[in-house]
């Protein structure tokens, strides 16, 4: 075990640079010039090539990547264009806001999906099944964005209620901070949620058909017991592998759950750093998600020897 978390935090490295390769120049890619926007707004500088230098756009990308890359090793994210704020300071300030977004989404994911699929799988071919998989691919083919568009829209229309927009810090409103989330987490861990609930029903589906668990009916060993004992711990592995794959997506749902909710958010700060064609934030954000998103690839690939003990890793 010792030895795979050894050369897997060792392949986590050239997979960053490479991370840091296609965001520096996919960033450099976005349509618009951040120096014109610039001087066309703020116009501190004599002409459009005294500011490009003022900023060291000037030099070449390679020097440009460069002298990024030797910034980031050193933990520093660099400045951003606009505010001139340190990035990393204001990724920390948002970070936390993300974090929780996703938690919860990834929460009403699991915790709706698992259950759902299991029921799914033992009740095949019936009322619950049919409705278990017109709830999935309803999910799936409903997008997040139009779907939290008519949250806001329609109560407000019909009921002149909209949830609040006006974010809530923890510390003075515990109740009213996590409230503001679940409506946002919900509509982001349902399109996840979809996924893996396929997956569950059909992993389950095929174990149920084994017959080490055709064994343990003749048996007469309780439902429950069948089916979380020895049918489930042995198809939970395949959506632990897709759940590994959903944090890319509920990462990416952030983006525009915070904008639409008004989340002060790293996906709300990309969005609008985006927009200001703010290179080191766009930078310096998807680098970090980027890194945490291969950290939770690697936990769950270690998460397989705990619930299965016939796996080793050498």
């Amino acid at each position: 075990m010792r030895q795979y978390v050894i050369k897997r935090l060792l392949l986590v490295l050239p997979t960053l640079l490479i991370i840091t390769l296609i965001v520096f120049a996919l960033t450099r890619l976005i349509p618009g010039d951040v120096v014109e926007l610039m001087f066309q707004e703020q116009g501190y500088a004599k002409d459009v090539a005294a500011m490009r230098a003022m900023l060291g756009l000037d030099r070449p990308l390679h020097l440009q990547y460069l002298s990024w890359l030797g910034e980031v090793l050193r933990g520093d994210f660099g400045t951003s264009l606009w505010t001139k704020n340190p990035v990393l300071e204001e990724i920390l300030y948002r970070l936390p806001v993300t974090l929780e977004l996703g938690i919860v989404a990834m929460v009403f994911a699991v915790s709706m999906a698992i259950p759902i699929g299991v029921l799914a799988a033992i009740r095949q071919d019936t009322l619950q099944d049919y409705a278990a998989r017109s709830f999935a691919i309803g999910g799936l083919s409903i997008p997040n964005f139009w779907l939290a568009t008519i949250a806001i829209v329609l109560p407000a229309y019909y009921f002149g209620w909209t949830p609040p927009i006006q974010f809530i810090k923890f510390a003075d409103n515990p109740w009213g901070h996590l409230g503001q989330f679940l409506l946002p987490a919900f509509i982001l861990g349902l399109s996840s949620g979809a996924s893996v609930m396929r997956l569950t029903r059909a992993m389950m589906l095929e174990v149920l058909r084994q017959d080490y668990v055709r064994t343990a009916w003749s048996k007469g060993l309780q439902e429950r017991v069948v089916v979380l004992k020895h049918a489930l711990r042995n198809a939970i592995i395949p959506v632990i592998t897709i759940l590994g794959i959903q944090l890319a997506q509920v990462a990416g749902g952030t983006v525009i759950m915070e904008s639409i909710f008004g989340l002060p958010g790293m996906g709300k700060f990309l969005f609008d750093a985006l927009l200001q064609r703010d290179y080191p934030v766009v930078q310096g954000v998807n680098l970090l998600l980027a890194s945490i998103i291969v950290m939770m690839n690697l936990v769950t690939d270690l998460t397989y020897a705990v619930i299965d003990p016939r796996i080793r890793y050498r």
